[in-house]
């Protein structure tokens, strides 16, 4: 599908000489809570799309109770391209270079896919290190419906369907009483009003 961009954008290629001896894992960092059907739709067509081994959603924070991470378990099993990962859980303040200075470091084998929507990929173009942290991973570029933007970052984009659903509209919605039926996971849902999360 076809995107028009309001600002001129990089597009890269993935490098042909790369080889089958490296490691290829994609990082997707975000709140996910909850975690919707966007939130997988995107790791789904990047997994696909680059072929990489897995895709780990990062999530930055969670409660005493580890209900992000609970939900996350249940929305990625039977997946078998997804994981989780932990270095950034409640560790938000931390900034996102040294994060994945030292996933590298001790991962010296792994090329990693930073995946960030394009409303990230305008804020990390925005930050000081944006150059040093686009030499350290591939940025890959997913659509948001009503964000556009441009950078000057080499960022590989991956057309993936435009879904408008967000984590905070789904929170409003639950606090009112309305079940967000297909918006998110059935498993993950049973979870929510097991539990009685989010006003449910």
């Amino acid at each position: 599908m076809g995107i028009e961009l309001l600002t001129p954008y990089t597009k890269v290629e993935l490098e042909p000489q790369k080889t089958g001896e490296r490691r290829q894992i994609g990082l997707f960092v975000g709140k996910f809570a909850p975690i919707h059907l966007a939130h997988l739709v995107i790791a789904d067509q990047v997994w696909r799309e680059l072929n990489l081994e897995r895709v780990l959603f990062m999530p930055e924070y969670d409660d005493e109770n580890g209900t992000i991470i609970s939900l996350l378990v249940r929305a990625l099993q039977g997946h078998p391209g997804f994981g989780i990962d932990m270095a950034r859980l409640n560790r938000a303040r931390q900034p996102l270079i040294d994060t994945l200075k030292t996933l590298i470091a001790n991962n010296p084998e792994t090329d990693f896919y930073l995946i960030a929507g394009s409303d990230e990929i305008g804020r990390l173009s925005q930050l000081e290190n944006a150059s040093e942290l686009a030499q350290l991973v591939q940025l890959v570029g997913v659509q948001r419906p009503k964000f556009r933007t441009g950078t000057s970052l080499p960022i590989l984009w991956v057309d993936v369907p435009q879904m408008d659903i967000s984590s905070k509209n789904l929170r409003d919605m639950m606090r009112h009483g309305i079940e967000p039926k297909f918006l998110i996971p059935d498993a993950v849902l049973d979870v929510i009003k097991e539990r009685g999360l989010y006003g449910l």
